[in-house]
């Protein structure tokens, strides 16, 4: 078979879509949303999206490249303020009458000043014609304003050493604002540091000396926006006889007494490794258990020692999912003097601190990974980084400060949220 000698441009503007892309930057300009403008050319919303925010290139699963977008300042939507195409060319059309500025905006219903403003900014020294004024308003409309992250050094270095230490976009918004009352030159809200970490070739994305595994700073480990996705977690039922999460003498959703701790394994590559963890329900407090082995014996012995120094007004209860490495929850219950209760098989919304504080530790151990290769050195450092952390949930203290105040108190008093 003989092929064609003609080569087709390739990129944004190659012959095949030049058409389509045209069109829906036409769309774009009279103020349609991508979807519409879109399904109005016949292509993806998909499509539509790489035209206007660009899109990575791959080959064999790595990243070579980024097609930037489609004049993405240019066919964004445009303000009731901004003048239209079809209103520069009237106001063309009624100067060459004659009439006055004042007579023009009349007409097109725009203000005198308006009008005054758009023959003086973008005629040129032929006069004023509407299709070179749109392209000169448009041009301006597009320039880069930048980011401030990027022309502050003292807010890019606080703002990167806190990512550095693994918190969120909303703690630093809001550790930004208590730090600096009066500056409002260093706040930022979260999402413009999102947005300064999802830019390509962000110098954010960089990975933190406990978490050396992750490249991005947030927690879901991302370095571009997308849909979360979660998977079911899926534990064997257990088979010994137990006390259920039905005989413990609060529902989940009550955390008025402190003293209750949430637990589970975080399971490494091929099943062959874990790391227990658990977390007080009211302060939000980690404690992380090293287990050099994945069975009861190991989990009880752990768990003792980890526990033994909690007076009994901090440790009331423990709940777990219905695991086989609780084996020996009934030697647990008689070491620790607290009764352990067991959730209903694929309800980890019974144990929602544990579940939010494990989606924490995946960030420092990562699914896939052998976790025997962590030290209980290792295991004990992001333990004190996480509970250093301030929570909102906690009105921004964080879990150690509440817990030493705990601690301090012959008689613990409960905390509510």
């Amino acid at each position: 078979m003989l092929s064609s000698s003609r080569r087709v441009e390739e990129g944004p503007g190659r012959r095949p879509l030049s058409a389509k892309r045209q069109r829906f930057m036409e769309l774009r300009e009279r103020g349609w949303s991508i979807q519409a403008a879109a399904r109005e050319v016949g292509v993806s919303r998909t499509a539509g999206n790489n035209w206007v925010r660009g899109y990575k290139t791959y080959r064999a699963g790595q990243v070579t490249g980024f097609v930037p977008a489609l004049e993405r300042l240019v066919v964004r939507e445009i303000g009731s303020g901004d003048l239209f195409q079809d209103e520069r060319i009237e106001i063309a059309d009624l100067q060459l009458q004659g009439l006055s500025v004042r007579e023009i905006g009349r007409r097109v219903g725009r203000a005198a000043s308006t009008v005054s403003r758009e023959l003086r900014r973008n005629a040129s020294a032929g006069g004023y014609g509407p299709f070179d004024a749109h392209r000169l308003a448009t041009a301006r409309r597009a320039r880069d304003h930048g980011c401030r992250i990027d022309t502050h050094d003292v807010l890019r270095s606080v703002v990167a050493e806190l990512l550095g230490q693994r918190w969120s976009p909303q703690q630093i918004s809001r550790h930004l604002r208590r730090r600096y009352p009066q500056d409002r030159s260093m706040w930022l809200c979260h999402e413009s540091i999102y947005k300064a970490i999802y830019r390509p070739g962000s110098p954010l994305l960089r990975p933190s000396p406990l978490a050396p595994l992750h490249r991005s700073p947030l927690r879901t480990g991302r370095d571009h926006r997308r849909a979360q996705q979660r998977q079911d977690r899926r534990r064997p039922r257990f088979q010994q006889p137990m006390l259920t999460i039905h005989q413990r003498p609060f529902p989940p959703a009550d955390r008025s007494q402190v003293g209750h701790w949430e637990g589970d394994l975080i399971i490494g590559k091929e099943q062959r490794s874990a790391i227990g963890t658990l977390v007080e329900r009211q302060t939000r407090l980690v404690r992380l258990l090293h287990l050099p082995q994945r069975d009861g014996d190991t989990l009880h012995k752990v768990m003792a020692a980890r526990l033994s120094d909690l007076p009994p007004g901090l440790l009331r209860s423990i709940t777990w999912d219905q695991g086989t490495e609780m084996a020996r929850h009934l030697a647990i219950s008689e070491s620790l003097g607290a009764p352990v209760y067991f959730c209903d098989s694929h309800s980890p919304w019974q144990r929602g601190t544990n579940e939010n504080t494990n989606g924490l530790l995946r960030d420092y151990f990562p699914k896939g990974i052998d976790l025997n290769g962590f030290s209980a050195e290792h295991l004990l450092a992001v333990e004190n980084e996480l509970n250093q952390r301030p929570r909102m949930v906690l009105d921004d203290r964080s879990p150690a400060e509440l817990f030493q105040a705990l601690l301090a108190s012959q008689n613990p008093s409960m905390l509510r949220r």
